[in-house]
């Protein structure tokens, strides 16, 4: 699977040992960014891990500040991106299997490596149940999203 990753400031420690975790289990992954600790607009690079989740370069993206509140709010109002912030097993399995999300949103200040490498670890490993009732839901996600989407 190829997975997009980026990281603020305060991310930025966490998201290295992911790579590692993420090549590991044989996927492929391309950092956006960001690789220190002095301080940056997490915006900066929520949107380029989006952008290649949305083209198709990526499968999946991964997002990571400090609590990964402001990666996932700046995800969420990219069309076509279903990004959940997960700091537990049940939500990291509960969110592919219900919402088909196709990126995650963690908080290096929020959780460990250990518990970052289960949560990852679900989230890929699960897939969407498809059932009538969540396809519906993701259907009318879609809808919202196109009716407030703004066209030139």
């Amino acid at each position: 699977m190829k997975i997009a990753i980026g990281s603020d400031h305060a991310g930025v420690r966490l998201k290295g040992g992911i790579i590692e975790f993420l090549q590991s289990l044989g996927h492929e992954v391309t950092d956006m960014g960001y690789n220190s600790t002095d301080s940056v607009d997490y915006p900066d690079y929520a949107i380029p891990v989006c952008d290649r989740v949305v083209s198709g370069e990526a499968d999946k993206g991964i997002l990571i500040c400090g609590t990964g509140i402001g990666m996932s709010i700046t995800a969420n109002k990219m069309p076509g991106i279903r990004c959940a912030l997960v700091h537990d097993t049940f939500s990291a399995k509960a969110t592919r299997e219900h919402n088909d999300t196709n990126v995650l949103a963690i908080g290096e200040r929020v959780i460990g490596p250990g518990l970052a490498e289960d949560i990852i670890r679900i989230w890929l490993e699960t897939e969407f149940s498809q059932g009538e009732r969540h396809c519906n839901r993701i259907r009318k996600i879609a809808e919202l999203e196109e009716k407030y989407t703004l066209h030139p």
